[in-house]
């Protein structure tokens, strides 16, 4: 049974054209969803006028003021009108919709502003006298003259006061705030040359600065490493790796954190195109895709990565927040950055993150001490062993029996080789609790978790080993059919030659329905239809699939844990300095295969400080 639609009479219904007041009010729907969207759009309108300075205030979450103050080009008397009507705009002439290279283009946000908020715009072109505008719940007033130096004021107040309804779908003051935050922070992640602060005046007066970040002088990514270290913290930029790739017309780069250090959730992943920040599940599932052998479920990446290409390239003009993007060819995107991230990775060998060491020292906490003591200065290591040996004659032989201490070996003078203990990881020094490995280096000492290190170790062998012979797969005695719909199946089919290279062939099997006739001979007895719709689930979320090469992956770990150096066995001084010497040589060896660190490096300094003698 039809039932009528409630919004339709007896009569026909009829047409209308909506007033512009309500025109502006729906648009504001969708680009000002809350105060934070509000500041992106006045702080992306200051960077396209050409702003070196940008300052916001904000009051009670945004919702009762937001000001934005610039030093851009400005907007001169005759124009300000002209500003405030829709799709107006001095970023594109509307021929090429495609070839965006502005933040803004569509002309809607201060209009949008205008028509939920009381809206007043102060501004002076250089050579001309400053004035003044002010709209409120879409009725626009006169421009009158003003007082400024340079550059634009936007004064937004009582954001929503005309669409009341949506004040009740706001968050805490606190939360408000915390995204208007979130958002300056990213735009200046952007523009790392522009000055931001960012201020609440809440209650009135100056208020108190929330974030401030002065303009940055270097190259790009001299200017970009000190931003980010500004930003998201000096842990960060010290363990950060540098990015810069190019691909077919795609240029990324940016900064990358080690796998050891890692975040519990995705709330340090920032990404740019062409300088715009943008939230897009492509490029975030390949960032994820480009770590997921490092680092366990439960941990996420942190990076800042950049997109530069031609604009027509990419659309930006799919959401009126412009904060979701499209690629013409989205696959060259994503193994852009997987590609890169990995060869970074590969090539910071077996580098672990400092926060690792600083948590150790954290861990160590001195006795109390009184008054400080005067200490002689340390005795070098002959010094030492001498005045050890006057002291106590027998303990030279106690320890030449103790099965953890490690005697070194005359190295040959004629010899090319550098001193172990001047190589990264340094020369084992003795085994403690039959796991940890103590080497000495040239600047302090390391401790290793010899199972961890031996781990990782023997799963990079197991995967290069797997790359050059391939993935051995195992043909079915009657293939299994799995039946799905004709958009499922041709969507499994334009990565059939992606999954056969990894051992799984598949075949279509007409109609919607896809027969499988081979899988790798590594996982043993599969549940293939199982198999095939974590594929599909993942294509569906993510735009490609790991389903098959992390299971295969984590077959190898699996094997490579059985097969290495267990703890509590008893190890020669050989074989720690070996293990020492491959861990050198092989990449990603700072951290396990479930992304835990395998070793801590202690500079002698800091252990010094823990025992007060600097």
């Amino acid at each position: 049974m039809v039932q009528a639609n409630p919004n339709i009479g007896e009569h026909h219904p009829i047409i209308r054209q909506l007033d512009e007041a309500a025109i502006n009010r729906i648009a504001a729907g969708e680009v000002v969803e809350r105060p934070a969207s509000a500041v992106k759009e006045l702080v992306e309108n200051a960077i396209d006028a050409g702003a070196t300075r940008i300052g916001v205030d904000i009051a009670d979450g945004g919702k009762i003021l937001i000001r934005v103050t610039d030093d851009g080009c400005g907007i001169t008397a005759d124009e300000l009108p002209l500003a405030l009507s829709r799709h107006a705009t001095s970023k594109i002439d509307g021929s090429d919709l495609l070839n965006i290279h502005t933040f803004g283009f569509r002309g809607e946000a201060l209009p949008s502003l205008g028509a939920v908020g009381r809206l007043t715009i102060t501004s002076r072109v250089a050579g001309a006298d400053a004035a003044s505008i002010r709209v409120a719940a879409g009725q626009t007033g006169p421009v009158k003259p003003a007082a400024l130096s340079a550059g634009t004021v936007v004064d937004l107040r009582d954001l929503f006061y005309a669409t009341p309804a949506r004040l009740k779908f706001m968050r805490t003051d606190r939360a408000e705030a915390q995204a208007i935050t979130d958002v300056v922070k990213r735009l200046a992640m952007a523009e790392p040359a522009i000055g931001f602060t960012l201020r609440d005046v809440s209650g009135g007066g100056e208020g108190r600065v929330v974030f401030r970040s002065d303009p940055e002088n270097g190259d790009l990514f001299d200017a970009l490493h000190k931003r980010l270290g500004r930003i998201l913290g000096r842990d960060f930029a010290d363990n950060a790796l540098r990015i810069d790739a190019t691909r077919d017309g795609i240029r990324l780069f940016g900064y990358a954190a080690l796998p050891t250090y890692s975040r519990g959730a995705a709330v340090a992943q920032y990404l740019f195109v062409n300088g715009r920040p943008v939230r897009d599940k492509m490029l975030g599932g390949a960032l994820r895709a480009a770590y997921f052998d490092f680092l366990s479920r439960d941990r996420h990446p942190a990076a800042a990565l950049f997109l530069d290409c031609d604009p027509t390239l990419v659309d930006v003009n799919v959401h009126p927040a412009k904060s979701e993007v499209r690629f013409r060819d989205p696959g060259i995107a994503r193994g852009l950055i997987v590609s890169a991230l990995r060869h970074a990775l590969a090539e910071a060998g077996h580098r672990a993150s400092s926060t690792v060491a600083n948590a150790t020292l954290g861990a160590m906490t001195p006795e109390p001490t009184g008054a400080r003591v005067y200490q002689m200065d340390r005795p070098s290591s002959g010094a030492r062993a001498t005045s050890y040996v006057a002291q106590s004659p027998g303990f030279a032989e106690f320890n030449g029996g103790f099965g953890a201490r490690v005697v070194e070996v005359a190295q040959d003078p004629q010899s090319d080789e550098p001193a172990p203990e001047t190589l990264p990881l340094g020369a084992a020094r003795g085994q403690v609790h039959e796991n940890y490995i103590i080497a000495q280096t040239a600047t302090g000492m390391v401790i290793v978790d010899q199972h961890a290190a031996h781990e990782r170790l023997v799963y990079e062998k197991l995967k290069r080993q797997m790359a050059e012979n391939g993935v051995a797969a195992q043909a079915l005695l009657i293939p299994e059919i799995v039946e799905l719909s004709a958009g499922e199946a041709a969507q499994l089919m334009e990565i059939a030659s992606d999954l056969t290279r990894l051992g799984l062939t598949i075949e279509p099997f007409g109609g919607g329905a896809i027969a499988v006739r081979e899988t790798p001979a590594i996982l043993g007895e599969v549940d293939a239809q199982a198999m095939i719709r974590d594929i599909l689930d993942e294509l569906a979320d993510l735009g490609s699939s790991q389903t098959v090469q992390a299971r295969i992956e984590a077959i190898l770990s699996r094997v490579a844990c059985h097969g290495s150096i267990r703890s509590g066995r008893r190890m020669r001084a050989e074989e720690m300095n070996a293990l020492l010497r491959d861990m050198e040589a092989t990449p990603h060896s700072g951290q396990c295969n479930h992304g835990r660190p395998t070793y801590v490096e202690l500079k002698l300094a800091d252990i010094e400080r823990l025992f007060g003698r600097t």
